[in-house]
């Protein structure tokens, strides 16, 4: 696949103290297949969805044991400018920009209400080998306590134009789009959420059923956060692994509804 284009999200990973846990639990939920844990990368391990790298699994690095938790990636050109912007539009540069051999450049990085995310420059490594399909990513929604905040910050870092959802119960949704493909929402969270819960973003991953997803999701000892339910772009439901991981999975084979109006920000 090649490589995406500036801001567009190109890779997912998430931290796991029981690698061999995770392993056993995405593949049972989302079909993946792991490849050989590098060893000169701290083991950082690859998913694959129909033999294509979707995503990847990698132990803590020593002294950050924290909650495991999915971290998406958006492609840039040039992690260095992009780690400028970061921080000249108040964001916080929390590790890089750093050279993976030759895999490409990355940097995390937190957005000025908190929400950690990943910059990838791709070298020999493009990202999603595969996307929109059974097992693979679909699509990201940043949760955030501090809407504008983020609605400055990320336009401001990545060629980003937005649009605002209108919905009939008046939610605070927004999207951002790279010309004219959708590439991440943002939803502002409400006092429904509990407060020891960080603004986040939601990575999506596609299945062929999303109540089997579900069922598979509590029989392995995950939790159910949100649906299953049905809208115009899939059913889909929002789940937390056994190890505390929040994502959901979107069969966008069964959307019903007629699709919202979406209208430009100025």
């Amino acid at each position: 696949m090649a490589v995406q284009p500036e801001g567009a999200p190109c890779w997912a990973d998430a931290m796991f103290t029981d690698v061999e846990g995770a392993k056993s639990f995405y593949g049972d939920v989302l079909g993946w297949t792991f490849g050989e844990a590098s060893s000169e990368f701290g083991n950082y391990t690859e998913a694959y969805a129909d033999g294509k790298a979707v995503a990847a699994v990698v132990p803590p690095m020593p002294g950050a044991e924290e909650q495991s938790a999915w971290c998406l990636y958006f492609a840039s050109p040039d992690a260095e400018a992009t780690a400028r912007k970061i921080r000249d539009n108040g964001g916080e540069v929390v590790m890089g920009p750093m050279q993976v051999g030759d895999f490409g450049s990355m940097v995390l990085a937190r957005d000025p209400g908190g929400v950690v995310f990943g910059v990838w420059q791709a070298g020999a490594h493009e990202g999603f080998q595969a996307r929109g399909v059974t097992g693979a990513y679909c699509w990201s929604e940043i949760f955030t306590r501090d809407p504008a905040a983020s609605d400055a910050f990320f336009p401001a870092v990545f060629p980003y134009r937005a649009k605002t959802m209108e919905t009939p119960d008046g939610m605070d949704f927004r999207v951002f789009h790279v010309g004219d493909d959708p590439v991440l929402g943002r939803m502002g969270m409400t006092g429904e959420v509990p407060p020891e819960v960080p603004p986040y973003i939601n990575v999506y991953f596609g299945v062929d059923d999303c109540d089997a997803a579900v069922a598979k999701t509590t029989e392995r000892g995950g939790a159910v956060l949100l649906g299953p339910m049905d809208t115009p772009f899939g059913r889909f439901a929002t789940l937390r692994d056994p190890q505390g991981a929040s994502f959901s999975v979107i069969d966008m084979g069964t959307a019903k509804g007629d699709m919202p109006t979406m209208t430009d920000v100025p």
